[in-house]
């Protein structure tokens, strides 16, 4: 929870205001979650402050809502053409990655439980960025990384709007977003490189290497015979241990 905080700090998120008159603020609470490893190993312990989205009214506090994410049919068309390329291929993840988009909308949101500022217990939070849990958190996030990544040459696909290329010579690379996960497909380990230290100076990045789990899929691969696999083996464990079965 402290982690949280000091994100939400360092993103300038809030400011302590007085609520104007007329203004009811949204409320916000705490969701835990346990991440686990490709093998059900408990990785690490999240706490992430939510706003409860569903007290926004549309037209006052939020407008537009849509937001793209990657296709399951692209990610596979990518890991193809790894495969036979036998491109380099790795991950990121973005931390906090919804506390990077802008807001242009008026969001007043109560204080935190369990964290409310001394002598500030009766002002409520003007949201500067958006937060997890607004009804426009996912699309300010989209378009912030978009705004960012095209400024840098990455072209975006026209039929699936969160994959993108960027040509350098003969190099090339792809990047495939889906909401916080990045997946980096390069022919190239300087163009590879490159683009991490893009993507890290401008968003709070975790680097996760050579990508061998994303999106609850297992990625295995034999570089030697060109071949890749993907495996839903941690999902299916899951299921069958939800039924006893």
């Amino acid at each position: 929870m402290r982690d949280e905080m000091q994100s939400m700090s360092n993103n300038n998120v809030w400011e302590f205001v007085n609520l104007p008159k007329g203004y009811k603020p949204i409320g916000c609470k705490w969701v835990f979650k346990t991440k686990r490893d490709n093998k059900g190993n408990v990785e690490r312990y999240k706490a992430r402050l939510v706003a409860k989205g569903y007290t926004q009214q549309e037209g006052i506090d939020f407008i537009e809502t849509f937001s793209p994410v990657s296709t399951k049919d692209s990610f596979r068309l990518v890991m193809a053409l790894v495969a036979h390329f036998d491109l380099e291929l790795h991950q990121m993840d973005v931390k906090t990655a919804f506390l990077n988009g802008d807001l242009s909308e008026e969001v007043y949101m109560s204080q935190p439980e369990g964290f409310k500022e001394n002598g500030k217990e009766n002002m409520v939070c003007i949201l500067k960025r958006s937060i997890y849990g607004l009804k426009q958190a996912s699309r300010q996030w989209y378009l912030k990384f978009d705004k960012i990544v095209t400024f840098f040459g990455f072209i975006e696909n026209k039929f699936d709007q969160c994959v993108y290329m960027k040509v350098n010579g003969s190099k090339y690379i792809f990047m495939v977003l889906y909401i916080d996960d990045i997946l980096l497909a390069s022919s190239d380990v300087n163009l590879l490189n490159d683009t991490k230290r893009i993507l890290s100076a401008n968003f709070n990045m975790k680097d996760l290497g050579e990508a061998s789990f994303v999106l609850g899929i297992e990625i295995y691969r034999d570089r030697s015979r060109n071949l890749l696999g993907l495996s839903q083996r941690a999902y299916i464990n899951r299921v069958l241990k939800r039924f006893n079965m």
